[in-house]
């Protein structure tokens, strides 16, 4: 199965983690359009004002500043450095809070928000639209039958450049930083929904692993073509494969109880509700007593849910989007029941994020989910 489409994070090309450095906005699809004009901002960096030239001459004299003019401006709060921390903890999910009496267009991005009421009635209104005018039965048989299809076309036309390469999941998940140090020992990663390789190209490129094994593998037949003719695909470490994560058979040279970490970010909604429980039985049977799932996906009420337009609804909470792949939006309590048969839920936890265009004065309730499961016994 393959990580989805644009929308955020696989547009998450900006994940959660990068939307805050950048003003995002979702057409009717969910497809996300990124600007960096207030990412210098955003990320600490002190934006340097042009200074007009002034052509000097004997007839023009500097005049000399007074004393006031000169006292030093205090800095804005979005440039100060204790408004900007670094995470340092998983699951955190960032320190910059919205308290009251705080401007909410002061920054581009505040962590741990929740919606509003205003904004839930607009959320709910939108979704009864949605419910109103649903895909038509035709449609909805054309897309689950054969999603494959839909997957190949987007990767056809979204190359390996379309998704920025995930080098923040060592910060969320850091036994995906244990397993490439230099002493682990024979490790075996299993990435599901690879894509085109841009969470297992940025770990490949920082192991010192001897004995790491990465599977790559992923629905469509065109991202895998992608990750193979990548400069760096190196067979001695990393193997790409086709497989379909809710299918009957395991992927290619992978026994059952071989895994140490399976990864599964923005694909599990990809997904029907049909076939989680084939999926979640397919990673269990691969996953070693003990080993981990690192798990991140879209929560229920993203704004990338409430923008979905006539024609788009599935069924509760499924969505097609117009490339004709497909979006389900999860709660904490669904992963759970999901996942808490065959595994321990070690962590599983909502964030919540308010990205704000400063210029527009408009405000985008954006949600993940993110978990950290073990296998039982």
């Amino acid at each position: 199965m393959s990580s989805p489409a644009p929308t955020e994070e696989k547009n998450n090309a900006v994940t959660g983690l990068e939307a805050s450095a950048a003003a995002l906005s979702l057409n009717d699809s969910g497809a996300v359009s990124i600007t960096a004009a207030s990412a210098a901002t955003t990320s600490g960096e002190t934006p340097v004002a042009e200074t007009p030239v002034v052509e000097s001459s004997s007839e023009t004299k500097t005049p000399t500043a007074t004393a006031t003019e000169t006292a030093e401006v205090p800095p804005h709060r979005s440039h100060d450095p204790n408004n900007n921390l670094k995470r340092s903890d998983p699951f955190q999910f960032g320190s910059r809070y919205l308290n009251e009496g705080d401007d909410v267009f002061e920054f581009n991005a505040w962590d741990h928000v929740e919606t509003d009421e205003s904004y839930r009635e607009y959320a709910e209104q939108q979704i009864e639209k949605q419910r109103q005018s649903p895909v038509s039965d035709f449609d909805k048989n054309r897309f689950n039958s054969d999603p494959a299809k839909w997957w190949n076309l987007f990767y056809k036309n979204n190359t390996a450049n379309f998704f920025k390469d995930r080098k923040w999941l060592r910060q969320e998940f850091p036994i995906l930083s244990d397993v490439i140090q230099a002493d682990a020992g024979k490790k075996v990663v299993l990435e599901i929904g690879a894509g085109a390789g841009n969470t297992a190209f940025p770990l490949l490129a920082a192991n010192q692993n001897p004995q790491l094994r990465i599977h790559a593998c992923d629905f469509s037949k065109k991202a895998v073509e992608v990750m193979r003719t990548q400069e760096t695909y190196d067979t001695a470490f990393m193997q790409a494969d086709v497989w379909d994560a809710a299918g009957d058979v395991l992927p290619p040279d992978l026994e059952e109880n071989s895994v140490d970490v399976a990864i599964l970010i923005f694909i599990f909604s990809a997904l029907s509700p049909a076939q989680w429980i084939k999926a979640v039985d397919n990673v269990s049977r691969l996953v070693k007593p003990g080993g981990h799932v690192c798990f991140r996906d879209y929560g229920r009420g993203d704004l990338a849910q409430v923008r979905f337009r006539k024609g788009r609804y599935m069924e509760e909470n499924f969505y097609v989007r117009g490339d004709g792949t497909r979006v389900y939006f999860f709660t904490t309590e669904e992963l759970e029941k999901i996942w808490g048969e065959t595994f321990e839920i070690d962590n599983l936890g909502v964030d919540n994020r308010l990205i704000v265009n400063r210029a527009s004065k408009q405000k985008m309730y954006r949600s993940w989910i993110q978990g950290r499961f073990t296998r039982k016994a």
